[in-house]
């Protein structure tokens, strides 16, 4: 048995139980698989608000990551890209991922070529807001890449 006010040892379970009555704690069971069981002598509400805390905590400290989209045609037009562009770089700079995609409607599907170069002239773009997974990639009708923010140093 271990705990604060007490010498670490041996105690038989009569002698533990009445030693935590006595400082009015809980005798909690640590190890039960050793030889003998470990127990320590703890405030269990203490403890269990103790830990609820760190998870709060470690819940707060976590990163929300969420995804924005942008999505493209093969024709899309200069004045059209830069629009997008501009938002894509607000999306990186608020910590947003980019998912930005080409689709391909009925037999544009051909311009595959146009679609690839609008997805890397957008990857060019952004070179300085974030970094690509991957390159553009093809699944289906739709071509597509998703940028990372750079990290803020």
């Amino acid at each position: 048995m271990v705990g604060e006010n007490i010498e670490p040892g041996v105690y038989s379970r009569s002698e533990a139980l009445r030693i935590a009555q006595e400082q009015d704690v809980d005798l909690v069971e640590i190890s039960p698989n050793a030889v003998p069981p470990v127990c320590r002598l703890i405030d269990y509400k203490k403890f269990l608000y103790d830990q609820k805390k760190k998870q709060k905590e470690i819940k707060a400290k976590q990163v929300n990551v969420t995804v924005k989209e942008i999505r493209f045609g093969p024709n899309t037009d200069d004045h059209d890209f830069d629009f997008k562009l501009k938002h894509a770089i607000a999306f990186l700079k608020e910590g947003s991922k980019v998912r930005s995609y080409v689709f391909f409607k009925g037999r544009s599907i051909v311009f595959k070529e146009r679609g690839e170069i609008l997805l890397l002239k957008f990857i060019q773009e952004l070179s300085e807001y974030g970094l690509p997974e991957q390159m553009p990639k093809l699944e289906g009708k739709k071509m597509f890449v998703v940028i990372n923010p750079k990290k803020k140093s």
